[in-house]
């Protein structure tokens, strides 16, 4: 449930709920989450309590191996999140595990990855998600089969903006932008300041050829809600750049 708040940008309620000096190793990992989650001046602290734990005596758990997992690949140190997650058997850490070697453009040991979930409980959510993602990452054919597998998730669960925007990732790769973009205002108008989708819009809006001032406003809009984002840290930098290249370029 807390997980769920998380997902939700509501990190407040597993941060007044959960007490961490008695709560059990699972929630003190699903707290020390939202924490990371909601003071990004705080992460570099929460970083080394979880590289403390991770030298040490790491909590059996696997939802403590899943979320300090979690907590390494928003760091982008996705082998100490592999090393995490390969001690545990569990469905939701070996999907994790799959978007590891998705981030490492290892398609082939995803695909190992995903049959194995599949021997265990192959009609699984999560072992459909990660299908998804690797029918998404393989792109041609695959991406049809990646939209449907979401769509059964949409028409059972109903929508979310993590869905929608899954959708229109595969559509994009199908050069269909203006179904993508119908997609992604959906997500949008869901959750107006959804990472994901508004990140997709700049995309979407350059393919369509949107007015400069349609892109810069998705752009301002990710500065502005989402400074940490690996996108917008990205984006920032090569302005940068380009902003000193130009100062050099006209001395």
């Amino acid at each position: 449930m807390y997980r769920a708040y998380i997902a939700q940008n509501k990190p407040s309620i597993a941060l007044s709920e959960i007490n961490a000096s008695s709560a059990p190793p699972a929630l003190v990992a699903v707290r020390r989450f939202a924490e990371y989650m909601a003071n990004p001046a705080n992460r570099s602290k929460i970083v080394e309590e979880v590289e403390a734990e991770f030298n040490g005596d790491i909590p059996n758990d696997d939802t403590v191996f899943l979320m300090s997992a979690i907590i390494y690949m928003r760091e982008q140190n996705i082998d100490n999140a592999l090393r995490l997650l390969h001690q545990s058997d569990s469905l939701e850490c070996r999907a994790a595990t799959v978007q590891c070697l998705l981030k490492l453009d290892r398609v082939d040991l995803a695909a190992k990855e995903v049959k194995k979930m599949q021997e265990i409980d192959e009609d699984s959510t999560v072992t459909q998600l990660a299908l998804a993602w690797l029918n998404t990452a393989l792109g041609k054919d695959k991406l049809k089969d990646a939209f449907y597998i979401y769509q059964e998730m949409i028409d059972k669960y109903g929508a979310s903006p993590l869905l929608l925007v899954a959708q229109a990732s595969c559509l994009i790769q199908q050069q269909k932008y203006e179904e993508a973009e119908k997609l992604l205002l959906d997500a949008q108008q869901r959750d107006p300041n959804y990472a994901e989708a508004l990140i997709n819009l700049v995309v979407v809006s350059q393919y369509l050829g949107k007015a400069p001032e349609v892109t810069n406003r998705y752009i301002n809009q990710l500065k502005e809600g989402h400074p940490d984002h690996p996108w917008t840290i990205d984006y920032t930098a090569k302005e940068k750049v380009f902003d000193r290249l130009a100062v050099e370029s006209t001395a």
